[in-house]
């Protein structure tokens, strides 16, 4: 059978898609998207972000390596997949058309989506709107593509889709919710096997075990679990490190509902914590609850950042931190549940907007000693942001 007849076959026994959204929800979305691609004068949106296809369509899939394309017209929507995502592509998306192509030659693309694009844009010179900044479009396929369409206009449109998505609607945070809970419990299982001599990989195994069991779906990072002196390396994980008196540990997870993740760090500290430990302790959630406070609809990234600054500045020059005082998040795939690329920090002075949810990541680490790192998942209003992960905010010292 090859893959034509197998969506053919499938479209027959599944004529309704799964889906996590009404179907009035994801029309929505896309007028939403089609009322901006006409207003900047296209004639086509070529899609490849995972996080994107999925809030447009429904469409999921866990091989995100390969190269999807979701075509966007004022008209229509064409869901372009490699052989072995068609069966996904029919049963969980909501699209006009699938169309495969053989996944084992991968150069060939090019000029299969060239003429895919001629034919759903309904013109030889179309103007397309993409983003040139996604790690999702290969930079080969987009040489090619270009090549191949020679009288097409290119225009980068990346920013539309982060500006789309950001505003959750009442059933997306009802997904946040859920995965807020499930963290929860994954993040109190891996705190109940600290002790000394536990591995690194044993507490994420605890945490990870707690939150499949829970519900969650394939996450888009895997537990991080750090301690002792590689707690203050920012992104390393567990790697067969026992825990040692004195230790930090510090953890960071993030469970998927219906691929929408609420992320949230906690630290404890094997045995007692020592005072400057308890000094970065203070201070993270100090600042913590600055941006929160300071991060209301209408006031801008950049304050909120600004008085994230100021509450860090008692250890500024001790402790290293990213920069990034919140990121993003909702619908993601691996390799990140980062959803955009708007940031809460010091350089952004677009405005926050009621119902944007953000991770803030306070992480405070000193560099070869230890990091101490507590954050939540929170929902922009217009009083500030509310949490919607329900994180403890105690320094544990669990007896050595």
């Amino acid at each position: 059978m090859d893959y034509r007849t197998y969506r053919d076959t499938l479209q027959r026994r599944f004529p309704e898609p799964a889906l996590a959204f009404t179907p009035a929800d994801y029309q929505t979305r896309l007028t939403t998207v089609r009322e901006h691609m006409v207003a900047a004068g296209l004639d086509l949106l070529l899609l490849t972000d995972a996080g994107e296809l999925c809030y447009l369509t429904g469409y999921t899939s866990f091989e995100v390596s390969v190269q999807c394309i979701l075509l966007v017209t004022p008209e229509r929507t064409q869901l372009f997949v490699p052989a072995i995502e068609v069966g996904p592509a029919v049963c969980l998306s909501r699209v006009d058309e699938v169309t495969g192509y053989p996944w084992q030659a991968p150069e060939a693309v090019a000029s299969d989506l060239a003429a895919q694009v001629r034919r759903t844009a309904g013109t030889p010179a179309p103007r397309i709107g993409f983003n040139p900044w996604t790690g999702s479009l290969r930079p080969g396929l987009l040489s090619a593509l270009m090549h191949k369409l020679d009288n097409a206009r290119f225009a980068d449109f990346g920013g539309l889709m982060d500006r789309v998505r950001m505003v959750k609607s009442p059933a997306e945070l009802a997904y946040l919710d859920e995965s807020a809970t499930i963290t929860c419990a994954g993040l109190d299982a891996a705190g109940a096997v600290l002790r000394a001599g536990v591995i690194d990989h044993e507490i994420a195994q605890a945490g990870a075990g707690a939150m499949l069991g829970a519900g969650s779906e394939f996450m888009s990072m895997q537990p991080i679990v750090t301690t002792g002196a590689r707690s203050g390396i920012i992104h390393t994980n567990h790697s067969g490190f026992a825990v040692a008196p004195g230790d930090a540990v510090f953890t960071e997870f993030g469970a998927a509902r219906r691929r929408y993740t609420a992320p949230m760090m906690r630290t404890a500290v094997l045995g007692r914590a020592s005072a400057e430990m308890r000094e970065f302790h203070l201070v993270c959630l100090d600042v913590l609850e600055a941006v929160m406070t300071a991060a209301r609809a209408g006031a801008s990234f950049a304050s909120a950042a600004l008085a994230g600054e100021a509450a860090m500045a008692p250890i500024a020059d001790r402790a290293f931190f990213s920069g990034v005082f919140g990121y993003p998040v909702g619908l993601a795939f691996p390799p990140s549940w980062v959803a955009g690329a708007k940031y809460i920090a010091t350089d952004n002075p677009a405005p926050l907007e009621e119902n944007m949810v953000f991770h803030l990541p306070i992480c405070l680490r000193k560099p070869g000693e230890f990091g101490i790192g507590f954050s939540e998942t929170v929902r922009i209003t217009a009083t500030g942001a509310k949490p919607i992960t329900t994180n403890t905010f105690a320094l544990e010292e669990i007896p050595a």
